[in-house]
């Protein structure tokens, strides 16, 4: 698998994950495109200075924009073969405190943006038979806590879109794959990343409870980035890889423990739940 060399679309990846995913496909060798909205950030968080390496200002929300960049990756390297979609930011609150356009800028980012790279990329991984998309939602997809009721829509949204596109896409001979990491030592945690109610409500003491038990977490999560994005890096080289894959200890213990909830739930209420058939 080593000595493969795929062209690589990745965004968000001035920070955190994306940046780590970057400097290690360049050091490997491989061909990267990576986005930012700030593109001289980019370059010189980076720090890498390669014909391998095509840094591109994009707006995700923005179609035209992302549309552009793909263009640009395929005319520069030729193909794209795997496509990570880890832009992304937090949005806490209860949805009663949040306002339309704060979660509607969200899902604009985090779910939008991934279907505009996806829509995109598509027809170039189609016309070469082959492809991988990588699509990092959060264990808040799979198992959400208090507080964070908008976040876990937009990553719910991405176990689901990426699930179907699977079966979608597997006679072209490409796969997907959704990603859900617990608590890694990124900038995610800080005020750049995460987006709180303009305009709280005291009323949800649960709620401010949890938000400021998660952002206190910032530079103690249990997750090294640099594993989390060696293990991506692999599955994007791997002729096999995983439709779902959890990354953490924490991931772990809360993907299990809602596996067991709703495999208990199902089964006492199995009566009642086909009581319903003619």
């Amino acid at each position: 698998m080593d000595n493969q060399v795929k062209t690589w679309f990745v965004t968000g990846a001035s920070k955190g994950l994306g940046l780590s995913l970057v400097k290690q496909l360049l050091e490997k060798g491989q061909k990267v495109a990576a986005t930012s909205r700030n593109l001289q950030q980019l370059i010189d968080n980076v720090g890498y200075s390669s014909n391998n390496f095509l840094p591109l200002a994009v707006n995700l929300a923005d179609d035209t924009s992302v549309k552009a960049a793909v263009n640009q990756t395929v005319t520069t390297f030729g193909s794209i073969d795997v496509l990570i979609n880890n832009a992304g930011y937090g949005i806490g609150g209860s949805l009663e405190e949040l306002t339309d356009n704060e979660v509607r800028a969200a899902f604009d980012v985090n779910v939008f943006g991934t279907i505009n790279t996806i829509r995109h990329t598509l027809p170039h991984m189609r016309q070469q038979r082959n492809g991988h998309i990588i699509n990092i939602s959060s264990i808040a997809g799979y198992a959400a806590g208090t507080g964070w009721s908008a976040y876990a829509g937009t990553k719910f949204a991405l176990f689901g879109l990426t699930e179907v596109l699977a079966d979608d896409v597997k006679s072209f001979g490409i796969k997907a794959t959704v990603v859900a990491p617990g608590a890694f030592r990124t900038s995610f945690l800080t005020d750049e990343s995460i987006v709180l109610p303009a305009t709280p409500i005291s009323e949800y003491e649960d709620v401010r409870a949890s938000n400021s038990k998660t952002i206190a977490l910032d530079g103690k999560q249990a997750g090294d980035p640099e594993k989390a994005a060696a293990i991506m890096i692999d599955a994007g080289l791997s002729d096999n890889p995983p439709l779902h894959l959890f990354l953490g200890s924490d991931a772990y213990r809360r993907a299990t423990a809602k596996i067991e909830a709703i495999s208990a739930e199902i089964t006492s209420l199995e009566d009642l739940t086909i009581s319903t058939d003619y």
